[in-house]
Parts: C-alpha cells; structure tokens; sequence
C-alpha cells in the first residue's frame, strides 16, 4: 500500500523541546520530521500536531511549528495516545470523511506515544505509517520494540524519503522539484 497524498494526513506527536532534550537521537528525528511536514504543506496534505503536558513538558519545537502550515492545528493533550484524545480523533475523523484514511505519523517517544497513537489507530481502521527515521526515544531498543509491535499490529514503517517520494507520486509534478529540495 502507497501513501498516497490525497488519502494521506500528518500527525506530529509531541515533538517538544525539554522532551527533545533528554533524547539521544531527538534533534536527527526532530529535523527529518520538519522535512515531512513541509513536504506534507507543500502537497496538501492536512497537519496536525500534539503536545503532551506542555504546562509539564514545554511547548512544541519551534522547528516544527515553523514547518507547519499557519493553520495547521496543535492540541494539547494528556492521554498517552493521541488518539484518545476527542478533539485529535475528531480532527483526523473529520479528514477520514474527505477520503483521508491514511495517517503518517511523527514524533516522540517511539514506544509511548506514538505506538499508542498507532494501535488505536489501526484499531479504528486507518491505515497508519510510522516514519522510522522521524520518530525517537530515549533508548534505542525502545524504538525497536516499538517498530516489531507496530508492525506485527497491521502498520507500517517507512522513511521520509518514501513518504515524501509516495506523495510527490511523479517525477514530473510541479511540486516535485520543492520536495526534492527537502532531501538535497
């Protein structure tokens, strides 16, 4: 299954920088996942994002919100999964009923938050897709554990190039050349 940009939706999960801080691999994950959403921005394809704690934890990366479209979305919340939280789920309801039934996700921690968000995700019936390379964790081997679950749950892992490449879908779109430009 191909990752495609009108069937597609960007949630950035929890990409924050005192949380970014205590992550080895945090500021790698945190520029590839900038790369995805602008890339996402560029294409049409919908953001949103999330912010666990931020009383706790601290606002969203300026990196990332500096990626975003303007309007694009960021919500707090305090459940583990984003997606139990009621205005994230309704956000990502509401683009399913446009025919976005593809969600991409990025962020931190690999092994919490975003394979929570995953899992009740896939239960929910969206086909979901973890960027390997724009997500992290505080230990390695949590980012693997992650991955096998993720997977052995019906999700996908992917890289930002194949999202980037999957949505841009041909070499001679108008966009291509923007999206290129990303990964150069």
């Amino acid at each position: 299954m191909l990752m495609r940009r009108d069937r597609a939706q960007l949630l950035v999960i929890d990409l924050q920088e005192r949380l970014l801080a205590a992550i080895p691999r945090g500021q790698a994950a945190l520029a590839r996942a900038a790369i995805v959403t602008r890339a996402a921005a560029r294409l049409g394809v919908p953001v949103a994002a999330s912010e666990h704690y931020p009383k706790g934890i601290g606002p969203l990366s300026g990196a990332i919100r500096a990626a975003m479209p303007n309007d694009a979305p960021v919500f707090e919340k305090i459940a583990f999964s984003a997606a139990a939280d009621a205005e994230i789920a309704g956000w990502l309801d509401a683009n399913r009923a446009r025919g976005r039934d593809q969600v991409v996700l990025v962020g931190t921690e690999a092994h919490v938050c975003v394979l929570q968000t995953a899992l009740d995700l896939i239960d929910r019936g969206y086909a979901v897709f973890v960027v390997a390379d724009a997500v992290a964790s505080r230990a390695e081997e949590s980012v693997h554990a992650a991955t096998a679950r993720l997977l052995h749950a019906g999700g996908h892992s992917v890289t930002s190039e194949m999202a980037l490449f999957e949505w841009a879908e041909r070499g001679d779109d108008p966009a291509f050349k923007d999206v290129l430009a990303l990964v150069k």
